[in-house]
Formats: structure tokens, sequence, C-alpha cells
């Protein structure tokens, strides 16, 4: 089996001047890269690291803003033989100290020796450090490294690498989760880009689209790894110009016929409500072949919104497909949309939230509406668990486990987590689902249910209602339980952000969200906390951090001196 080092030197060496990577950024011409520009990048990067003393099997963080210098760096680090590791920048949506704090931790654990950066960034890198205390030798910044240069693949330890031997660490994309670090082997990588590319009848004609951060699984593995290992094409925009212009992402489908793509449920709505017609002009979207919903829980309605907003622009509605991914398996676990049509169902919404039982609906009582993520893709086993590891029947609600080829090596330098993670050789994926026939289906996460009175509340299902509600943002509210003393269960408390100060408006938000939650959910908030843009703490991929929201909450309460 083939390591990363080897296959870009398959590239190199029969295709140089195919183009592998297209590099998009805003007001600037499109910047394609070949692969021999790739690997002479990627030698003047190795080259650099090893004049700093980095050990092929040493760490070396990424800390870079979307451009050629990544893409240069992280394959300067495989050919040495090194492990990258792509790491967020400090964004607003992150909280400073939170970040600091993640990067001491990572560095505590993973023992770096040198961090690569970009220089408007390295006083934050250093304020992270502890000189003559931690690991950290040296700071690489992008704009010292050695340039292009000539390959010597008989002096790159990358070449040496062994199967079974670390490639990469993808960090948790939590809150608090920077410190674990996903230890994935040249050997499962290959597995899944082999398994993944069958699930999604991968061809020579496909083009990668994507926008997708590459410190998350599902830019790193599906939408930078599997193109340029495999030999597809890349277009890749920056996120920061996305979410600026999300049009952009299909004038760039459109200009170069691409054909698969994958978003975040988040992203169908946001691309739906924000773009218009005059910056459409002229998109043609009928070689779109799969846009993977993935990454949080889908949803039919964005599915449908997606559709809808641009079916008059040639997207087909079999093109819309689903995927259920995690680090651990390095990012595929099933993939629905590619083989057949995604699959739906309505389920009763009393039988699933009491009784942990997807019952098909019956005439006249409320429903909840599930979204198919697929069937298991090769080399993947899923089953549906209970609290003691027994497997249950289709239908019942439990956690999700699974078992692969391609799944990690253990949670980097933390054998105490990864022998948590594991019960008799299955992996416990911390998400609630069931099956129907092999078809997976999504409840929620475990540790970020709600529990009132014995019912089991996913608390994503009230957000998208307090979505319902004029003046509230959409992907800006969360919900989260705070246990009660004296009633013996949780609470229910909904923040949301507004753009509105005034205090009859904010009421109005709040009055509104309890009408939708009570009325859509048979749910009754404790709470409803209406804050400004920019309260609300999001997860270095863009998710909901309810847990930090509901630390941020109960501090205000404390502050404002109502207990809670």
């Amino acid at each position: 089996m083939p390591n990363f080092s080897e296959l870009l030197k398959q590239h190199y060496e029969q295709t140089p001047d195919k183009v592998s990577v297209i590099l998009l950024h805003a007001g600037q011409p499109d910047r394609p890269v070949t692969y021999r520009e790739l690997v002479h990048g990627a030698a003047g990067y190795a080259r650099t690291l090893e004049k700093n003393g980095v050990q092929p099997g040493d760490v070396v963080p990424l800390i870079l803003q979307h451009g050629a210098d990544l893409l240069f760096a992280y394959f300067g680090a495989v050919l040495h033989g090194a492990i990258p590791s792509i790491m967020p920048f400090l964004t607003e949506k992150l909280l400073p100290e939170r970040y600091r704090a993640d990067l001491a931790a990572l560095v505590a654990v993973t023992q770096p020796t040198t961090i690569v950066t970009y220089r408007e960034f390295e006083p934050e890198v250093r304020a992270a450090l502890k000189p003559g205390e931690d690991s950290v030798k040296a700071v690489i910044v992008s704009g010292q490294a050695d340039g292009p240069r000539e390959p010597d693949f008989v002096r790159f330890g990358g070449l040496q690498r062994q199967p079974e031997d670390i490639a990469l660490l993808q960090h948790s994309s939590g809150t608090t989760g920077l410190q674990k670090g996903v230890a994935l082997s040249h050997q499962a990588v290959v597995n899944q880009l082999t398994s993944y590319g069958a699930a999604i009848h991968l061809d020579a004609a496909d083009v990668f689209v994507s926008w997708l951060p590459l410190y998350h699984d599902m830019g790193l593995i599906a939408c930078w790894l599997m193109p340029i290992l495999l030999g597809s094409p890349l277009v890749l925009l920056s996120p920061f110009d996305w979410v600026r212009a999300p049009y952009r992402l299909m004038q760039a489908v459109s200009k170069y016929r691409g054909t698969l793509s994958w978003l975040p449920n988040f992203a169908y709505n946001f691309c739906a409500q924000k773009m218009r017609d005059r910056d459409l002009e002229g998109v043609d979207l009928s070689c779109w072949r799969a846009i993977s919903n993935c990454s949080e829980p889908m949803r039919w309605d964005s599915h449908q919104a997606f559709f809808e907003r641009f079916r008059t622009f040639g997207l087909r509605h079999e093109s819309l497909a689903t995927c259920y991914a995690m680090a651990e398996n390095v990012f595929a676990v099933t993939q629905g949309g590619t083989g057949a049509p995604v699959v739906f169902e309505d389920v009763d919404r009393e039988s699933l939230q009491v009784e942990k039982i997807a019952r098909p609906a019956a005439d006249g009582k409320p429903v909840v509406r599930m979204l198919g993520a697929g069937k298991a893709i090769p080399g993947t086993q899923v089953r549906v668990v209970d609290a003691h590891g027994k497997s249950l029947p289709d239908r019942h609600v439990g956690e999700v486990a699974l078992k692969s080829d391609c799944m990690l090596t253990g949670y980097y330098h933390r054998p105490d987590a990864t022998e948590k993670a594991f019960k008799d050789g299955w992996y416990l994926t911390g998400d609630f689902g069931y099956l129907v026939d092999g078809e997976l289906y999504i409840t929620g996460r475990k540790k970020d249910l709600i529990i009132v009175g014995g019912k089991n509340i996913y608390p994503q299902d009230l957000e998208l209602l307090a979505y319902e509600v004029p003046g509230v943002h959409t992907g800006r509210a969360s919900a989260f339980g705070v246990f009660n003393d004296a009633t013996g269960t949780e609470d229910v408390v909904l923040a949301a952000e507004a753009d509105t100060d005034d205090h009859a408006e904010r009421q109005r938000i709040a009055d509104g969200i309890r009408a939708a939650v009570t009325r859509g959910s048979a749910v009754a908030l404790r709470y409803v906390h209406i804050v400004g843009r920019h309260w609300m703490v999001k997860t270095s991929s863009g998710k909901t951090a309810r847990s930090a929201n509901r630390e941020k909450f109960l501090k205000e309460m404390e502050e404002k001196g109502q207990g809670f």
C-alpha cells in the first residue's frame, strides 16, 4: 500500500504538468498549481523543517491562511516524514482566551518542536508558548521558508514511512477539544479514500470544488487529500471569501464544471438566502452531480430550500446527497444519494422523544421529518447500541457505534481517551440515531441531549423552531439544559441573537420564540435569553458550542445576581 509521499511522487513523475489545485482569492487571478509546482514548493518546506531539527514522526502544527503556503507546508511536512496538523487561527468566532489555552494544551500533549504560521499571526502563537518550559524550539514564518526546489526523493523521510505509521493529526473542533488529536495512519487514510471514492463513484471526469476550512475533517479529507492524492482537480476557495460572497461557490462550479462538493447543513440555508440573481448571471450548475450534506444534523427542508433556489440555474434534485462522517473514521461513515436518491421519512414526534422509537407517523399526530444519512461505505460497519453496548433493533434510538478498516490509531498521546472511546472493539461515536434496513438516521449528539421529565429533547430541534421567528439569525441560537434542584430535572434555556437593542422588540422576539417552541415541540422554555450579535460561542468549524454558551449564560446570570 503506498503512503502519502509515494502517491505524490507518482503524480509528479507521471503527470507533472497536470493541474492539481486551483486556488481562488477574491480580487486576484485564479492560481493553478501543477503537481510539479506542488512538489517543488513542498520540497522547499521539507528542507526548512530539516534545518530546524524536525525529525520524521514529529508533529508539525500548521496555522496558515488559505493559499499556496498552506499547500506547500502541508505536503512539505509529508515529504519530510513529519505529521502535519492544520489548526485554525483566531477569528471573531473564537474566544481569544480559550484559543490560547487550547493552543497551549495542544503543545503540552503533542510536544511539537516547531510550529509553522504566517507573519501577522506569529505574535499570537508566541503568546501561547512558554519559552524554556514547553517543547517548541522554533516558529517558522511562512515567508521565511526555503523557496521551491527540485525534489530529492532519496533524501525525503516521507518515502520511508510505513502503512501503520501516523500520517496526520486531526483535532476536534470543540471549544475544549483541541488537545485531543485524532491520529490517523497512512493505511487508514488510503483505505478511506479508496472506499469513499467507490461510494461516491469517483471517476476521472470529476472536479472537486470547495470553500471548506482544512482544519476540519470534511475539508481536509474530502476536499483536500482525496482529490490531491487520487489525482482529481481541486478548485479551492477561501472560507472567508465564501462567507462574504457565497455566490463565488456557484460561479466556481460553473466556470470549472465542478462535479463534487460538500456542505454543512447551515450552508444550504445560507446559500439559498444570501444569493441574488444578479450575482448568478450566466451560472450553470447542471454539472454538479453530488453535493453532500455533512458535518451537522441534516435537514430535509434545507435541501428543498437549496434546490428551489438554484433549480433555475440547472441544479438537479438528484445531485443532493447526504453523508455521516467523523474524524475518528478518517471521514465518511455512510453516504446517501450517490447510488440511489436520498431517503427521508416522517416519524411520530412523541414516540421519538419519549419512547426513543422512530415509529412511522400516524395521521393527525405531530411528526418529525428525518433525512437519511445513507448506508455504510465499504469497509465500515455501523450499528446502534444501548447504554450497555447491546445492539438495538431497527427504529430504536441509541448510540451509533462503528468498526472499520480506516479507524483512528488512537487519540495522540491520550491512551485514556482512546480506551474510553471503544467498547468490545466498537468505536462509540457519541451520536444518537437509529437504523432502518441499513439506512442510518442521526437524531442528535449525546453530550447535547436535554432530558426533561424523562423526555429526550434534541437542542437542534428547538433552535430550528427559533429560526422561524422574525428577527432571529439562522445559525445564531443555542438551546441547552440547566438542572433544576427543585424539580429534579432540567430546565430548557434558549439563547438567540438579535440585531435590536430595543427592549420591546426583544420581548416580542422572546415571546415569538416561546410560542414557536411550544407549538412545534411541546417543550416549555424556562428562559429565553435575547442577546446582541457576536454573543454566541461557535466552535472552530462553525458549529454551535452549546456547553460554552451554557457556561456564558450562567455566568451572566450570576453577575446580574439572578440565581438559576
